[in-house]
């Protein structure tokens, strides 16, 4: 209490309602005097004054076991059912049926008539992006960001200059931005600065894209690669451990420069 500003005259009139459990042994004493405990108080607390029944303390301290005792027990139950829920829906997931439909259409759905891009140097703000264009693409790099947060237009310009570098070789290969920005002015502002040459989700229509959550991790920067039937190639997240969006450039650098080879394998 003298920690928290309170006068040493508060603090004996707390005890002397409360009463103290333990006596006052010489560190407990010279932390009383350094937190500002007068000479009166610290005598009145040595002489036993506001001392409570040996039985009375007994009792305090096995509720404080107790109440110790129920909180892990509780802690405990919740780890339980978080392990349970958590086997449970593992098993929902193998159990689903896999997805029908054209494997070049599936993931693409996800985005037609959605898409948004920043065109002609940015005269003329967002335009309509061509929904056949991404049906022709076989991996898609979802980029979770947002113009808030540092970490992301820290990361933003180095993902600019790797797709700058690679799509014109890849056009089996795009990008896109899932703005986790506050309003679509700075969705726009953030597109515009960072000069993302690759599309967006509309603004507008985000709050109907509750399917690509699922493919977000804990925080950004989060860049997470798909293949067209929405598979997961390679992730920021290793289970909720963050690695970095520099994970999937990486593993993208290597599919890239061994075209032949079978894939990168999930990291989820």
């Amino acid at each position: 209490m003298l920690r928290s500003g309170f006068s040493n005259e508060t603090v004996q009139q707390e005890l002397s309602v409360r009463g103290l459990a333990e006596p006052l042994d010489a560190a407990a004493e010279k932390s009383l005097r350094e937190t500002g405990a007068t000479a009166a108080l610290v005598d009145a607390i040595k002489s036993g004054a506001y001392a409570i029944a040996p039985a009375d303390a007994q009792r305090a301290q096995d509720e404080l076991a107790a109440q110790a005792a129920r909180r892990a027990e509780a802690a405990e139950q919740a780890r339980k059912f978080n392990t349970l829920y958590q086997d449970q829906l593992a098993r929902a997931r193998r159990a689903a049926p896999p997805a029908t439909g054209p494997v070049s259409t599936i993931l693409a759905d996800q985005f037609k008539g959605d898409l948004v891009a920043w065109r002609n140097g940015g005269l003329v703000g967002l335009s309509r992006f061509d929904d056949e264009v991404i049906e022709k693409k076989k991996l898609i790099a979802l980029y979770f960001s947002a113009h808030w947060c540092g970490p992301c237009r820290k990361f933003t310009p180095q993902l600019v200059e790797f797709y700058n570098r690679v799509a014109p070789q890849h056009p089996e290969f795009e990008i896109i931005f899932v703005s986790n920005d506050r309003s679509a002015g700075a969705m726009e502002a953030y597109m515009r600065d960072l000069k993302m040459p690759w599309p967006a989700i509309d603004f507008a229509k985000l709050p109907n894209k509750s399917a690509l959550k699922k493919y977000a991790g804990e925080g950004i920067p989060c860049l997470v690669l798909l293949d067209a039937s929405g598979k997961v190639i390679s992730d920021s997240y290793v289970g909720k451990n963050f690695v970095g969006p520099e994970k999937v450039l990486t593993d993208l650098a290597a599919t890239f420069a061994q075209p032949s080879a079978p894939g990168i394998a999930a990291t989820r």
